[in-house]
């Protein structure tokens, strides 16, 4: 007995690039008159002045015959296209007409990964300032990319290599020593906070033996035994925050089978009639947690 031949999975997109003319070509989104006046837009204008299409624009074929494309992603290049008076541009060809998937799967590029990216460029023989320019920010700016992950240890640059953490974060990181910085990267990560307000306060919050850049002064207000207080309630904060989140699938999968447990019980017409008459506090918090539970499961069918 042969086994059966796995199905087969279909393209996402034709294997070649087509020259298409813009008067096939049906947009179903127009871009605001602010639109030029962006950022977004010089920056894309100035890229494809200086480098030509990056990334060409996502057609679909219209399924009336009708032999026009619709256009699924990249408004914007082909709104510059447009406004510098070109009539025809390479699309990539799509097999199917769902355009929210484009820009739903497209994610920020990470700082880290931002600076890799650069770094790459660099290394192929594009200056610094140049980089600038395509990117409309300070030369010095880039600079301060180039040098991210200066001082920083490698398990915190892979720790954040996915994450959008301000470049100022990285500036505080490094005047810690590494196993510190691997402790606060974790705490960033775990409470999904990457701001520099936060990093500094971790900063303030780090004892002296724990820094390579030891504070021209001490925080401002606060006394030596309010600075050490805080250090330590800082270390208690972070080992609650452990504790929680070794815990936190089992108590959740408790909630879960409770939760759902007591949805079950509501739905007998004598337990609701016992509590109702007996333990009216009772049956409103259980009546609360079924309807909320409904709400939850009927969510989960329609997403």
């Amino acid at each position: 007995m042969t086994d059966p031949e796995p199905p087969k999975i279909g393209a996402a997109f034709e294997p070649d690039l087509i020259e298409i003319p813009f008067d096939r070509i049906i947009s179903g989104k127009t871009l605001p008159a602010t639109a030029q006046a962006s950022r977004k837009f010089q920056i894309i204008v100035e890229t494809m002045l200086r480098a030509g299409m990056v990334e060409p624009p996502v057609v679909t074929r219209m399924k009336d015959g009708s032999g026009n494309f619709l256009l699924l992603d990249g408004h914007v290049r082909f709104g510059v296209l447009k406004a510098n008076g070109s009539e025809r541009v390479t699309c990539l060809v799509a097999t199917d007409d769902e355009a929210f998937t484009y820009n739903k799967r497209n994610s920020p590029v990470a700082t880290v990964q931002e600076h890799r990216m650069i770094l790459r460029a660099i290394e192929d023989g594009v200056s610094e300032q140049w980089l600038a320019e395509m990117m409309k920010v300070d030369i010095s700016t880039i600079r301060r990319k180039v040098r991210l992950l200066d001082g920083i240890a490698p398990e915190v640059a892979e720790m954040l290599k996915d994450k959008r953490c301000p470049i100022a974060s990285f500036q505080i990181l490094r005047k810690m020593k590494p196993a510190r910085q691997l402790h606060v990267a974790a705490l960033m990560v775990s409470m999904s906070s990457y701001s520099s307000g936060f990093v500094q306060t971790m900063l303030d919050a780090t004892k002296p033996t724990d820094l390579l850049v030891l504070p021209k002064s001490k925080v401002k207000g606060l006394s030596p035994e309010k600075v050490e207080q805080m250090q330590t309630e800082m270390a208690d904060l972070q080992n609650r925050i452990r504790e929680i989140e070794s815990s936190y699938g089992a108590e959740n999968l408790k909630l879960v089978l409770a939760s759902g447990y007591i949805a079950s019980l509501m739905e007998n017409s004598q337990v609701r009639r016992f509590l109702d008459q007996r333990h009216k506090e009772i049956f409103t918090e259980f009546r609360r947690i079924a309807e909320q539970r409904s709400r939850q499961v009927a969510i989960q069918a329609t997403g």
